[in-house]
């Protein structure tokens, strides 16, 4: 019988990280599906690296690999973890001091911001500074630049739907994305966007409180970057939202209520049937899920697969599907302005695609 083909270096890696980050015994499930872990090249070690940084799981993969090559006496690679470790500790300390300085500046002009996405994966931090808040765009801008001498970088035909802006700051090597009164890939959750700053909650993250968004607003914010936009998963997303799941702050009954009234609930319960079904795969217990979840979600996660440096959703027809739905539910509820913004959706991703494919990017575009 022909031999099964052997995984590429981003699949070799997805699953060493998955085992490190997800397994009850990760050292007995590397020694039986990767071997080559506790020998692996300077060369291999950077590519594992660069898949961890990607998924945003670099200090707590890297420091669970570090114990592991301590505990087998390796000091080498445990060395190379170490430095890697503490390299990416001094940049989020960098972002952390100025995500403060930031969000202190919007209290000094009396304005609301809630720090959505860059802190769910703490000890870990995102790769750019992503902020919500109620207040006009014009006012945003006025701040940053008065502020931090800001420079506003162009919009594409989907920031300027979405009401999202970028900046960039002298010395800040993240860039700061804010969402302005609008959530969604066109815009189109406004109500939702508008409860996020009133649901929102402070916590501390090293000696620096944030508002940060619900636990409930959390997956549901997940939810539309992952299954309305990007069509992928980050490793964060799957270690993150378990996390949150099996905190007991999440409560099921109050994310389906919301859910159902942003028009996303199929989306939310296909989301936590992905996470909880990669899981189980490497952890070999899912998630407790409620049945109205699991009964709602739209597919499973024996959909997702490795592509890239990510966990890929199919979008036909499965992503398609979950759009239709919210198309629907926005129609149901009469509210035409979203399903406008909602139906250009579309056109933005097939002339993102055509000018991917003419001129290997979509910028100005998605």
């Amino acid at each position: 019988m022909p031999k099964a083909p052997a995984p590429n270096r981003d699949q070799a890696a997805m699953n060493i990280l998955s085992i490190l980050m997800l397994s009850p015994d990760p050292a007995a499930d590397l020694a039986k599906s990767a071997p080559e872990f506790r020998d692996i090249t300077e060369q291999d070690f950077f590519a594992l690296l660069a898949v961890a940084n990607s998924n945003h799981v670099l200090v707590r993969g890297f420091e669970i690999y570090r114990d592991l090559m301590f505990k087998a006496n390796d000091t080498m690679r445990a060395g190379w973890a170490d430095s890697a470790v503490n390299a990416e500790r001094v940049r989020i300390a960098l972002a952390l001091d100025s995500l403060s300085r930031i969000t202190s500046a919007f209290d000094q002009e009396g304005l609301d911001v809630t720090v959505m996405k860059s802190l769910d994966h703490w000890p870990d931090f995102g790769s750019d500074i992503d902020l919500y808040t109620n207040t006009p765009a014009r006012a945003v801008v006025a701040l940053m630049r008065k502020h931090f001498d800001a420079e506003v970088e162009s919009q594409s035909w989907g920031d300027r739907l979405a009401n999202k802006w970028n900046f960039t700051i002298p010395g800040l090597p993240e860039a700061v994305e804010v969402h302005a009164e609008r959530l969604g890939q066109t815009g189109e959750q406004r109500v939702l966007a508008a409860n996020l700053p009133t649901r929102s909650r402070i916590l501390d993250y090293d000696g620096h409180p944030f508002r940060v968004p619900s636990a409930s607003d959390r997956i549901m914010i997940s939810t539309l970057q992952r299954m309305y936009r990007h069509f992928y998963f980050r490793l964060c997303d799957i270690v993150d939202s378990a996390q949150l799941a099996e905190s007991g702050v999440l409560d099921f009954d109050e994310l389906r209520t919301s859910a159902q009234a942003a028009g996303i609930w199929e989306g939310v319960a296909t989301y936590l049937v992905l996470v909880s079904d990669y899981l189980f795969r490497y952890r070999g217990t899912p998630l407790q899920l409620p049945a109205f979840v699991t009964e709602a979600a739209r597919f499973n996660g024996t959909t997702m697969y490795v592509g890239g440096l990510f966990l890929r959703v199919p979008i036909m027809p499965q992503s398609v599907q979950l759009y239709r739905s919210q198309i629907a539910g926005l129609l149901r509820r009469s509210d035409l302005r979203s399903t406008v913004r909602l139906a250009l959706l579309p056109g933005l991703a097939t002339a993102a695609a055509i000018g991917h494919k003419i001129t290997g990017s979509d910028k100005g575009i998605w």
